[in-house]
């Protein structure tokens, strides 16, 4: 156990058992953290819990973050059996890949529900146990909050809300001594991701394979970096850091992104891509 200023706090998180809610989990452990982890499969979180430690330090509660009642009942169950709740990141999220005319609506309806609508609901629920402790929430964004792909567009727009969302809550919660802040990685590699790159469409955009590669940051920089937002309690995490003046100033450098990263031509064959691959799904 950890000896620093997270020792002994308690942190709730969800999509635990995801690339960057289970590095995170065991990261924040390292450092004294005892965690509470929320996940919609079951049998994935208890294991995962298990595998953490016993159950003064981990406990599994299933979740899903499409449910205020379901995210409320897991919260006050984690609060009742450690005792206080002083973290929370929201950190539950899916993507999907796919243009304004081929998207399948209930897939683009779903995303904006788990990756903005599932964010409010945990803050919701955490509010009257941070309140308690003049805890800290945080939740995962995206650099997808800033520089917007063609064919993510509910990703974009559920990442966007999430950071708009929060910066309204800091301003509510601030009187209380609740500090609000947001994460926002470039890509990293996460199950979410290594399946974008799977996609022929979404590595179209991309510029390749290659060019994918060269995008990618190092999984534990970003963790190292959002434990760091944790203890320094940040409004906003941006990974990595040389990309900060971008995330801090919105639409300044949107032009050159879409230059670079939204040729037409590129996106002209990025949607024939995913149309092909949907009739194959189909």
């Amino acid at each position: 156990m950890g000896t620093g200023p997270l020792n002994n706090r308690v942190a709730v998180i969800t999509g635990s058992t995801g690339g960057l809610g289970s590095a995170l989990a065991e990261a924040l452990l390292a450092k004294g953290v005892r965690v509470a982890l929320l996940d919609l499969n079951l049998a994935d979180v208890k294991a995962q819990a298990a595998a953490l430690g016993d159950q003064d330090v981990a406990m599994a509660y299933q979740v899903d973050v499409r449910s205020l009642a379901s995210v409320t009942a897991a919260m006050d169950a984690a609060a009742a059996h450690f005792g206080r709740i002083d973290i929370v990141v929201a950190n539950a999220g899916i993507g999907k890949t796919g243009s304004l005319e081929d998207i399948d609506p209930t897939d683009y309806e779903a995303v904006i529900d788990v990756n903005l609508n599932g964010v409010w609901r945990t803050l919701r629920a955490a509010v009257p146990h941070v309140q308690q402790t003049r805890g800290y929430l945080m939740a995962i964004s995206s650099m997808a909050a800033f520089v917007h792909l063609p064919m993510g567009a509910s990703y974009s727009a559920s990442k966007a809300g999430v950071w708009a969302l929060c910066d309204a809550i800091r301003l509510e919660l601030r009187p209380d001594g609740i500090d609000v802040g947001t994460v926002h990685p470039t890509f990293f590699r996460t199950p979410m991701v290594e399946e974008m790159l799977a996609n022929d469409a979404a590595l179209h955009l991309l510029g390749g394979a290659s060019e994918a590669q060269k995008q990618l940051v190092d999984k534990d920089s970003v963790i190292r970096e959002i434990v760091r937002g944790i203890e320094h309690r940040s409004d906003m995490v941006v990974i990595p850091k040389r990309l900060s003046g971008i995330a801090r100033a919105p639409g300044l450098f949107r032009r050159v992104a879409e230059k670079y990263m939204s040729n037409d031509d590129r996106v002209v064959v990025a949607k024939e891509l995913a149309r092909q691959e949907a009739r194959q799904d189909g």
